[in-house]
């Protein structure tokens, strides 16, 4: 299984607090790998310092063995990086429309993902409720070609029956189109493909690496 993206002996500090402690963390192609922890425990950091919001105190980022630690998020993004953080996902002024039609590229395909925000379309999303949002943000990847797709907390705010679809879509951007796929959760979610990866993280540090069976 081939490595699509890395953090090698990454720390990330904020302030007088270190959040990663040299780090390494390989994220392979085509595969859906979960990264662990409760609050605290450096998951939400780790998808930050692979996208680029927040700098590397040291430490690298490699993409495919190209060190690309100085490259701005947005350059990420341009070279096929998407990724969905737990808050302030969508652009809350604008209209679930102009969300889509901004961020996905490709309207139809989101709302075939989430049919919900087809009558919410005229709505400025900082009007839905969370659940709506969260779908909102989703359908981001959902509709794009990434090569890396990083979700913070996919499900937050959803329904039972939504989580169990959009954990199905996100596997299948894994399975189908072959993106490297990194979760962050505090609990390990039902309805995972078989062989998903697991890395737990506890203070910044890893205390498992394996597959989810194994942690179960």
């Amino acid at each position: 299984m081939s490595v699509e993206i890395a953090l090698s002996a990454a720390r990330v500090r904020y302030g007088p607090l270190e959040a990663l402690h040299g780090l390494d963390l390989p994220l392979p192609t085509g595969a859906v790998t979960v990264l662990l922890g409760r609050n605290g425990s450096g998951r939400t950091t780790a998808l930050r310092a692979l996208a680029g919001t927040v700098r590397l105190a040291s430490g690298r980022v490699l993409w495919r063995g190209a060190d690309v630690t100085r490259l701005h998020a947005h350059d990420r993004a341009r070279r096929g990086l998407c990724f969905v953080p737990d808050l302030r996902a969508v652009y809350a002024t604008l209209t679930v429309a102009e969300n889509l039609d901004l961020v996905t590229g490709d309207r139809a395909k989101a709302l075939d993902a989430y049919p919900e925000l087809a009558p919410l379309l005229a709505r400025p999303a900082g009007t839905l409720s969370g659940g709506e949002r969260r779908m909102l943000a989703l359908s981001r990847a959902v509709a794009s070609p990434a090569r890396v797709v990083l979700v913070d907390e996919p499900a937050l705010g959803m329904s039972p029956d939504v989580s169990s679809r959009t954990y199905r879509l996100l596997a299948a951007l894994a399975e189908e189109g072959g993106a490297a796929l990194v979760l962050a959760e505090q609990r390990l979610p039902p309805g995972l493909p078989p062989g998903t990866l697991v890395h737990e993280l506890r203070r910044g540090s890893l205390a498992f690496s394996g597959e989810a069976a194994e942690l179960r």
